[in-house]
């Protein structure tokens, strides 16, 4: 099966479900997300790609979570339990938001548990959410570990004293999980009728204190007390001249092909539960990765190591059948990676923003698209494109401008062109952040590598998405042929 088996000339957005507009603080599973479906469809656009759904950590993070498995609870839209009579209207009154721009990371934390748990107290399905716990084990064992956490005072596991909980806490997670599942499901549902298809996001890597390290250390890089011996991250590269220090535990990568990599089947099978296609985060690290030792203090210090390679590559293809992986295969790619990349047959991404970088070669370069990968003016880790073209010098923004057929002095007017670079290309799918379509600057990028604070913040409102022209949209994708 090639690329070209699974999709056709298309394009799509990216946008994190936490970032849609609403009332209650972040974004969730309700009519906003039926809304933003709608314009997808309307504007001609084929595919909604998201971040990782699962729980994010104390940066407000999802790509090192506590679980592989348990969905964010936050995305549960409250409107929907108020019609279920789970909270009042008085409560959901309570939740309201003071600001639409952002996500409210500390409201949040303060605030929404609470009145969860309150839900959960009100379940008459008790029997039926068991139920649903039990079709999971890898979920219920998150839930678990979650109602464990609370009862050794949130101490990393490895300090735990006690191994038992309370029933309602674990309740608790179960209802919550529950109920992401189901609201998901309509959603989705709701976007495969329209025509529209969603791709997830699939981190490399899990949180040490996590949920996956805890009921499966045997697959993990870890001494006897639990403690990692080497850590994962990167070297120095375009984002961070020290490397990055992500501090994930690494895999087993021998036991994991001894067993079939049961425990990644299990996890690749659950995330095609939730979605139509999957971005499998830093491929790179499946054919070497960068191994830290635990005790470095900084990602320089690291090595390559081989990673499971092919063996993994058919484990996972065994799983989705003819659902889309696509390799996310940015950064320094030696011929290695590139020939795992060639015999995966997945697609690879591309990424205008890494185009004018000095290399005429560069396969970022739009005329140098293939038709079997996955172009992008920016992914979350990126600067946002107006922000990125303002940035450059006037040298490389004017041979940026020139290379897409803008050459007017005014350049604040030559954002059309880049989209139309893009979108002409020979790329099977281009994607464009949410940012880049509403022409906003770097004070609405998502995520920036190697910074702690600030990130993952950032909400569209109702204003600015009904003010984005979906006819103009529409027009430009049936112009190049992505309809």
């Amino acid at each position: 099966m090639t690329v070209t088996d699974t999709i056709k000339r298309a394009a799509g957005v990216l946008m994190h479900v936490s970032s849609l507009h609403g009332d209650y603080s972040v974004g969730a599973f309700g009519k906003e997300a039926l809304e933003f479906i709608d314009f997808l469809a309307d504007a001609g656009f084929s595919y909604w790609q998201v971040l990782p759904f699962t729980i994010p950590d104390e940066c407000n993070s999802p790509y090192k979570s506590v679980s592989a498995f348990a969905g964010n609870p936050y995305f549960i839209d409250l409107p929907t339990l108020a019609s279920e009579g789970l909270i009042t209207e008085e409560e959901l009154a309570s939740a309201g938001q003071t600001s639409p721009y952002l996500i409210e990371s500390k409201h949040l934390a303060l605030s929404r548990e609470l009145l969860l748990r309150k839900a959960a107290g009100r379940a008459r399905n008790r029997e039926e959410i068991l139920s649903f716990m039990a079709e999971y084990p890898y979920l219920e064992e998150a839930c678990r570990y979650l109602a464990l956490a609370k009862a050794n005072s949130f101490l990393p596991w490895q300090k735990w004293k006690t191994h038992a909980f309370e029933d309602a806490d674990y309740f608790y997670h179960a209802f919550t999980q529950y109920h992401f599942y189901q609201q998901w499901q309509t959603v989705k549902a709701y976007a495969n009728e329209k025509g529209i298809r969603i791709i997830g996001d699939l981190p490399i890597y899990v949180g040490l204190d996590s949920a996956d390290v805890y009921f499966h250390p045997d697959q993990f890089e870890l001494d006897e007390k639990g403690n990692p011996l080497g850590v994962a991250g990167c070297p120095p590269d375009y984002f961070s001249k020290d490397g990055q220090f992500w501090g994930n535990p690494l895999y087993r990568w021998d036991l994991m092909k001894q067993d079939d990599f049961t425990w990644w089947r299990a996890r690749m099978e659950h995330t095609l539960s939730l979605f139509d296609g999957v971005r499998i985060d830093h491929f790179r690290g499946i054919e070497s990765y960068w191994r830290i030792p635990a005790t470095a203090k900084t990602a320089k210090e690291g090595k390559w190591c081989k990673g499971p390679g092919m063996a993994f590559v058919r484990a996972m293809k065994e799983v989705a059948g003819d659902r889309m992986i696509i390799a996310e295969d940015l950064g320094d790619i030696p011929p290695a990676v590139q020939d795992l990349l060639r015999r995966s047959k997945f697609p690879g991404m591309r990424v205008f923003q890494f185009a004018f970088l000095g290399d005429p070669l560069s396969p970022h370069l739009p005329h140098n698209y293939p038709a079997d990968c996955i172009a992008y003016t920016g992914t979350h880790d990126n600067n946002t494109l107006l922000g990125y073209v303002w940035e450059q010098d006037e040298a490389t923004r004017r041979q940026m401008l020139e290379y897409c057929g803008y050459t007017d002095a005014d350049w604040d007017k030559g954002y059309d062109a880049i989209f139309r670079t893009m979108l002409c290309s020979h790329a099977g799918l281009v994607i464009f952040p949410i940012q880049d379509l509403l022409r906003f600057g770097a004070d609405t990028r998502m995520n920036t590598p190697g910074r702690a604070e600030g990130n993952w913040e950032y909400r569209i409102t109702r204003e600015q998405l009904r003010n984005l022209d979906a006819k103009k949209l529409r027009h430009l994708n049936t112009l190049y042929g992505r309809i």
